[in-house]
């Protein structure tokens, strides 16, 4: 009997992941499937096809596969060596080809004695859809109070014939409150369509992701402002008010302050279990010395207090 070169059939490099041999099994079917397909050899190619993807599907049965190829080409006569399956637990719970003709003798020899039933009726041929994934931008406020968004996407899919084809789709989404960027929305059946009687749409996945926010800045479930104060309520302390998520808040600046210390509200940022803080960044901001009243009250901040800021450095010098 012939070799039979499983990659070659299926039109996959032999180090093709177990995910690129399945898109190209489900590509493949809907275009040679008998009762679409208007090949004359179809049918053939078909069953091919699903002995193929029988044997690369389990990784147990490729690897074993794979062992036992490396010495012959397609077509070459073949012969199986005794008890080359010692050794392998072969997986047949999940055989998702039907065909109306057994297996080949190649096959056979190889796997016969480990191969499950299957259904000889060509209408009970089924592929689940695939999972779809798009990005989904949404805004800070809408992470942290949750709301429902209506949205439109192009989503990828196949017809009766292999071919490629995009479905405009609009689609309600719920946001949960406090959903982080980076997490993902499941949307089950929103994915591909499946093919054949009865088959299953696959899910589509939305991974948030946040329009940038003119004062705020996230990490995980904290934000971050980076809030001016003037060098009098960094210097003497004062109540100032801020902005958060939830609304204006008021919090004191300890005295002697500087530019870049970090302050916390706690429980201020996205909510969750545990709610996220909030973090203020301090930045000091002089007033301009653009009048002649704000340079002599300058000149008399010199005088009363003198101050070097930069008397530590030229002490390392």
């Amino acid at each position: 009997m012939e070799y039979k070169d499983y990659y070659k059939i299926m039109g996959v490099p032999r180090d093709a992941s177990q995910e690129e041999i399945k898109r190209a099994y489900r590509k493949l079917a809907r275009k040679y499937h008998p009762d679409v397909s208007k090949d004359p050899d179809a049918e053939e190619k078909f069953k091919e096809l699903g002995e193929a993807y029988e044997a690369l599907k389990d990784p147990k049965k490729r690897q074993a596969y794979n062992q036992l190829g490396q010495r012959w080409q397609h077509g070459q006569e073949f012969r199986p060596p005794p008890g080359w399956a010692s050794g392998f637990d072969f997986d047949t719970s999940d055989f998702a080809a039907a065909s109306r003709s057994p297996f080949s003798d190649f096959f056979e020899s190889l796997f016969g004695q480990f191969r499950p039933d299957y259904s000889e009726r060509r209408n009970e041929f089924r592929i689940r859809g695939e999972d779809l994934h798009a990005r989904l931008l949404i805004s800070l406020e809408e992470a942290y109070r949750g709301t429902t968004r209506t949205v439109s996407l192009n989503v990828p899919n196949f017809d009766d014939h292999g071919r490629s084809t995009l479905e405009k789709r609009t689609l309600k989404v719920g946001i949960p409150k406090g959903i982080k960027r980076g997490q993902r929305i499941r949307l089950t059946g929103e994915g591909g369509r499946g093919s054949g009687s009865g088959a299953p749409a696959g899910d589509l996945y939305l991974e948030v992701d946040y329009i940038p926010h003119r004062l705020f800045t996230v990490e995980g479930r904290d934000v971050f402002l980076q809030l001016p104060v003037t060098p009098w309520e960094a210097a003497l302390g004062a109540t100032v008010t801020v902005p958060t998520l939830s609304g204006i808040v008021e919090m004191k600046v300890p005295p002697e302050s500087q530019s870049g210390r970090k302050l916390r509200l706690k429980g201020k940022g996205l909510p969750g279990t545990p709610s996220g803080d909030q973090f203020v960044l301090l930045q000091i901001e002089t007033p301009p010395a653009d009048t002649d009243a704000a340079r002599r009250a300058y000149q008399r901040l010199a005088e009363a207090a003198p101050f070097n800021p930069r008397a530590r450095l030229l002490k390392r010098h």
